[in-house]
This record gives C-alpha cells, structure tokens and sequence, in this order.
C-alpha cells in the first residue's frame, strides 16, 4: 500500500512556475533593437531626465564633478582688487568639498548643492614705508544653494609675524571685500546649475 501511495504523490507532485508548452500555445516574443523609426513613430511626452523615466518619477543625478571644477574656474576668475593701501588675487581654491545634484520629481526638475570653501590668497600692501607681501585664506565654512545672501566668510593671514596688530586689522578688514565678487560667482553658479 505505501508503494501505490507513494505513486499516487508522484503523479499529483505540485510544481510551481513551471509552464507546459503546447502546440498551441504562444511563441514567446523574441528581443529586437529598435530603430530610430519605431521610436519616431511612439508620441513622447515631454519629459525631464531620462529617457528611461517617462513618466517622471524620480530620478536624481550627482553633479559634483562638474560642480566643483565650476566654483573653481568661477572663483579663480574673480581677479585682483585694488584697496587703499594695497591689492590682493585669489590664487587658489584649496578646499571645494560638498555635493550638487539635480532630481527630478514629478516631472519637474530641482537643484542643490551644499559646498565648503577654502581660497589661497596673495596680495601686497603699503605698511609703513614699504610694500609687503602678504598671503592669507578665505574660509567659508558652509553655503547651500539659496543662502547666499547670508553668506559669512573669515579671514586669516599667514606669514603675519612682523605686521603690527593695525596692519593685520587693516589686511583682515581688506580682504573680507572679496565676499561681494565671490558672492557674485556663486549666484552665477546658481544660476548655471538651474539651467542643466
């Protein structure tokens, strides 16, 4: 009697996602490439991002690369000013660390970044009855994108040993006029980060 159980199980085994194929059955469509006239002929919404996400979800793409390297050759480019006693150049971007991205939701695309910066400067000014060289660092400890108008920067110098505490007052005071010019870049960054 086992035996003619045991057969009787076999026989009504259950099997799952297995799929008999008859005569009659529908052949299983075959993978082709499409060419550029099947995609000429669908209508295609207007969509945002990529092709892959018509219907506009969600999809977000990292910018950094191109974001860092554009604060650089915008804050680079801001060139020397010229103060009372002296003028001063950003010689560097020394720190340009932080993230930008741009995500589409819903078909509608929105940016941000937020980044920390540190420029090299250089500079020369009138102490007493010579001209000094003069380097110092630009810090902005942290911008996102729409607070520029509160933007803070601090000032240090280097190689600031024989300056008189009024000469490095002075300096200081100078070089935190850089903050409209690269305010300035940074709302062009903006600007040409909306625009991607």
């Amino acid at each position: 009697m086992d035996s003619a159980v045991s057969e009787k199980q076999a026989s009504a085994s259950y099997t799952y996602w297995v799929r008999e194929v008859t005569q009659d059955a529908a052949p299983l469509p075959v993978p082709r490439k499409l060419t550029s006239q099947d995609l000429s002929n669908q209508s295609q919404p207007a969509t945002l991002g990529s092709v892959w996400n018509r219907a506009g979800t969600w999809e977000e793409k990292n910018l950094n690369k191109w974001a860092s390297d554009r604060i650089k050759e915008l804050l680079i480019s801001v060139g020397s000013l010229e103060f009372s006693g002296g003028r001063a150049e950003i010689e560097e971007v020394s720190k340009c660390v932080g993230d930008a991205f741009l995500v589409t939701v819903r078909n509608k695309k929105r940016v941000g970044y937020t980044y920390e910066l540190t420029l090299r400067t250089k500079g020369e000014w009138q102490v007493g009855e010579e001209k000094k060289k003069v380097k110092g660092q630009i810090d902005i400890p942290e911008f996102s994108f729409g607070e520029l108008d509160d933007l803070q920067i601090e000032v240090r110098l280097s190689g600031e040993n024989d300056l008189l505490h009024q000469d490095k007052l002075r300096i200081s005071k100078d070089l935190k006029l850089f903050l409209q010019p690269v305010c300035e870049k940074l709302l062009q960054f903006e600007q040409e980060l909306k625009d991607r």
